[in-house]
């Protein structure tokens, strides 16, 4: 197997090949699953997911290659799972792949999903594709162009599907497959995964239990030409003003005697500070109060204690004297969970109004695009604005999931918009992991203390990430504003003010990524020039300015690119850029 180094986090990705087929193994996952050189599936791997939907980590102990396969020898760690066992991917003949797991659970342990999932890569959006289900019937339909807020298909035995000039058929065994969308989630991906989400879960692996499931790919056909071009070329395209830059609140620990920097009032950035405020916790107030200190306007999260809305009537009284540039609420259970919906809007607006208090009240969800795309009908009339959040992390921590994520994130924003219609759409938090576990089956932690010693939010989950301090997230950052600030976003928040989800350290010493944010925020308000990435690895974001047109390059390929990009007017500007850098042109 061949070696190379993914730019982003030096993880090793090892190519395998046998035949005509090959694939990279990154870790536990086969990715890249091509034959004759073209992508079939975006990934195969075993995954193995607790009570809550947090996946353990399946170590690799021992990998044995040959010609014809590939055997990972694996166990898990966490979580309270114990499963021991082996993930391979075999040829059956020039055009057939196996892939195959085979894990036993060593003890008894709770579950909402053990074995195999299937990623379909995203160019097959709109493509035909035949189903057929567990009692022989075959069913066409199609994979989804615009992102499906649910199931796009059910009872899966076999998939089958035409792209690139190759006939792919898929087949599964051992257990019961469906298909759900996760560009929901930023992911590049549609996922084939088993036991169907209808089914009560968690269910339990008992000691001694297996889980022996597998996929057949055969291909037929030869695959249409490609041409590469050497030259990386970008047409931007004037159009309105380019999205405010704002932040979150840091989360993090009080950090002691010496207090972190934080940006003074007369600066441009941050345009607005979110901050998440917690009901049901102690130390609501002391948040609230950390970000009052920025003297920039709050951007406030309510998320209301259940039974008990006059905590709500508390909240919003608190808010006297503040500059508030907007707010909401989102329920923490129930039907309509992480979306405000109109009672809890209607609660919202009752305090305001006691409290005498006139802020734009803006609603969606607090979690991810999903919940917007599955739930914006309960979004009341009247609103100011539509808000969501996002992250690249939510199932999976692997480097190449952040890049990915990019062209996604184009589509959500898009998408995000035509669902405002017409509101302004205010992205964020936008953080590497999810800022709160929006699925899981248990309560979350809470604080103990009414100030700030412990944190909050954020900091009581696993939330931060070591590559929040990597100068590649200077690069991802600017390319992550390329993709969302599309006509329509009002507002991109990234990351926290401070702390280890934060664009400083606690100590106020900046991070490589508030280069990024500091080049964006120059930017911002501006009379917009935006463009499509030609391969959602390299991509451009610019603005008129009173020095005339600025342009963002971000590279996160994984080697350098020789950049032209075509302004408006039909003038061109060229740029080498290295690999995890950005540069201004």
């Amino acid at each position: 197997m061949g070696m190379m180094t993914d730019v982003w986090n030096g993880e090793p990705a090892r190519t395998w090949r046998s035949g005509a087929w090959s694939l990279e193994l990154r870790d536990d996952e086969f990715a890249d699953v091509a034959h004759a050189g073209r992508v079939v599936l975006r990934s195969v791997r075993a995954v193995v997911r607790d009570r809550n939907w947090d996946t353990t980590e399946l170590v690799v102990d021992r990998v044995d290659a040959s010609n014809l396969a590939l055997t990972l020898h694996v166990h898990s760690v966490g979580l309270g799972a114990q499963l021991r066992g082996i993930v391979r991917a075999e040829v059956r003949g020039p055009d057939r792949l196996r892939v195959l797991t085979d894990l036993e659970s060593i003890s008894a342990f709770e579950t909402n999903r053990t074995g195999l999932v299937v990623l379909h890569p995203p160019v097959l959006a709109g493509r035909e594709m035949r189903i057929r289900h567990g009692d022989g019937r075959v069913a066409a339909s199609r994979f989804p162009s615009d992102i499906s807020p649910h199931q796009p298909a059910f009872d899966i035995g076999a998939l089958s599907w035409t792209h690139d000039g190759l006939e792919v058929d898929l087949r599964f065994e051992g257990d019961v497959f469906e298909m759900e969308d996760q560009r929901n989630w930023t992911d590049a991906s549609y996922k084939t995964y088993s036991r169907p989400l209808a089914l009560p879960f968690p269910y339990r692996l008992e000691a001694g239990e297996r889980v022996v499931q597998s996929i057949e790919v055969a291909v037929s056909g030869s695959p249409a030409p490609v041409t590469v071009d050497p030259l990386t070329r970008i047409r931007l395209e004037a159009g309105p003003a380019l999205p405010a830059i704002a932040v979150s609140a840091a989360t993090a620990p009080d950090p002691g005697p010496r207090p972190a920097a934080t940006p003074g009032s007369a600066d441009p950035w941050p345009a607005a500070v979110i901050v998440e405020l917690d009901l049901a916790t102690r130390n609501w107030r002391a948040a609230l109060g950390r970000a009052q200190t920025a003297g920039r306007p709050l951007d406030v999260r309510f998320v209301p204690a259940d039974g008990d809305p006059s905590k709500l009537d508390e909240a919003v009284r608190a808010l006297a004297g503040t500059e508030v540039a907007r707010v909401t609420a989102f329920w923490p259970s129930g039907a309509a969970r992480h979306v405000s919906d109109l009672e809890a809007i209607a609660l919202l607006r009752h305090a305001l109004s006691e409290s005498r208090l006139d802020i734009p009240v803006v609603g969606g969800a607090r979690s991810h695009f999903t919940e917007l795309n599955r739930e914006h009908h309960r979004l009341p009339r009247g609103l100011d604005g539509i808000v969501f959040s996002s992250t690249p992390l939510f199932h999976s921590l692997s480097g190449a999931q952040l890049v990915e994520a990019l062209p996604m994130q184009r589509l959500v924003a898009r998408q995000g918009v035509a669902i405002a219609d017409g509101l302004p759409v205010h992205i964020g938090p936008i953080s590497l992991r999810p800022h709160f576990n929006d699925v899981a089956t248990t309560p979350p932690p809470l604080p103990v203390h009414d100030d700030l010693r412990e944190g909050y939010g954020s900091a009581l989950i696993e939330a931060a990430d070591a590559r929040q301090t990597a100068p590649e997230l200077a690069a991802w950052t600017i390319a992550s504003a390329a993709a969302l600030a599309v006509p329509g976003v009002a507002t991109l928040a990234y990351f926290e003010e401070w702390g280890p989800r934060g664009v400083r350290g606690a100590d106020g010493i900046p991070y490589p990524v508030l280069d990024a944010i500091e080049a964006l925020a120059d930017l911002a308000g501006r009379p917009g020039l935006r463009g499509d990435s030609p391969d959602g690895l390299v991509w451009a974001l610019g603005a008129r300015t009173d020095r005339g047109d600025v342009v963002l390059l971000a590279n996160l390929a994984r080697d350098t690119r020789s950049v032209q990009v075509e302004l408006p007017d039909g003038t061109t500007r060229s740029a080498r850029v290295r690999p995890g850098t950005f540069v201004r042109v």
